[in-house]
């Protein structure tokens, strides 16, 4: 089966919100198989996006970052993202995830009392994500109805109406199951911080070649310094100067496989002054130096093309 998106990487605005849309006006819904090894570094970088996501795990280990949280999930468990959350899905190999996304009035209309009643208290809740786990029966059921969603994803046959059907029986099942985790309507702080948070990922992502401090960092979400080390640590388990330092290695590794630019250029242009102490650190973030990273990568592009030289010359 062919892979879902046409690019190794999720784009996204200045604010970190996909820009891709997933379906349209008419059919708000979008289905996706993927494999995270056919992304740039194992990696679904931080994003968010207005539709909910579900994500079903067919192979391998996926490790996900939803706001505050951090856990994985193994082979044949499930994920339910919530519209406007930030996430992040990685692995150390191979891990196939289909999923799909939708828009919350794909549910029902928006206007309706089936939306009022059972699709708003879902998206102004608390609740950020939820795993779904064979063990637990309703999540059982649930895991079933999102594979029959996926598995209908290949036929022609009445589709559209098969996956409406079964989305909202998905949604009643959580709806039914959440009553108290959806009680309280999301924080006000909760949002404002994550607001904060991707305010300040979003100077990082835009000035990774400019010499920043964390002072710069935390005034662009109007915080003081403790208070910036603190929203990253609550929301992305890491310090804002960690952050910005693996942003530059991951841009300079990049550079590294789609450029043919030296070394110390590839080290200036991506924020470090100093051509040794990027080599060091980036021997330290991916266990090789920059030049054996660059003729491994180009190693494993020879073989890809030989392989598909191969496939091509097998099948004529």
């Amino acid at each position: 089966m062919k892979y879902g998106r046409q690019s190794n990487k999720i784009m996204t605005d200045d604010s970190l919100m996909e820009t891709v849309r997933h379906g349209n006006s008419s059919y708000p819904f979008h289905y996706y198989y993927e494999n995270l090894a056919e992304f740039d570094f194992n990696c679904i970088e931080w994003h968010w996006h207005v539709e909910v996501e579900f994500v079903l795990v067919e192979k391998g280990t996926v490790r996900c970052e939803i706001g505050e949280k951090q856990f994985s999930l193994l082979e044949g468990d499930g994920l339910f993202v919530n519209s406007r959350v930030l996430h992040r899905f990685y692995s150390e190999g191979e891990a196939v995830v289909p999923n799909f996304v939708c828009h919350p009035v794909f549910i029902a209309p928006q206007d309706s009392l089936i939306f009022d009643r059972y699709v708003l208290p879902v998206l102004s809740s608390a609740l950020d994500c939820q795993t779904f786990e064979e063990n637990i029966s309703w999540q059982s059921e649930v895991l079933t109805l999102m594979r029959e969603t996926v598995r209908i994803q290949e036929s022609d046959s009445g589709k559209e109406l098969l996956t409406s059907s079964l989305l909202q029986k998905i949604w009643y099942l959580m709806y039914e199951n959440l009553e108290t985790d959806l009680a309280g309507r999301r924080m006000d702080t909760s949002v404002s911080s994550q607001a904060r948070v991707q305010l300040m990922m979003q100077y990082i992502h835009q000035n990774l070649a400019s010499g920043i401090s964390l002072r710069d960092i935390a005034d662009q979400a109007l915080v003081s310094k403790s208070t910036a080390l603190n929203l990253f640590r609550r929301y992305l388990h890491t310090t804002p100067v960690d952050y910005l330092n693996s942003c530059r290695l991951k841009e300079a590794a990049r550079l590294l496989t789609s450029t043919e630019k030296n070394i110390k250029t590839i080290s200036k242009e991506t924020g470090f002054n100093h051509e040794d102490y990027f080599c060091r650190k980036f021997k330290q973030h991916y266990k090789v130096t920059p030049t054996e990273y660059r003729k491994d990568s180009l190693k494993k592009i020879s073989r890809q093309d030989n392989h598909v030289k191969s496939c091509t010359a097998t099948s004529g």
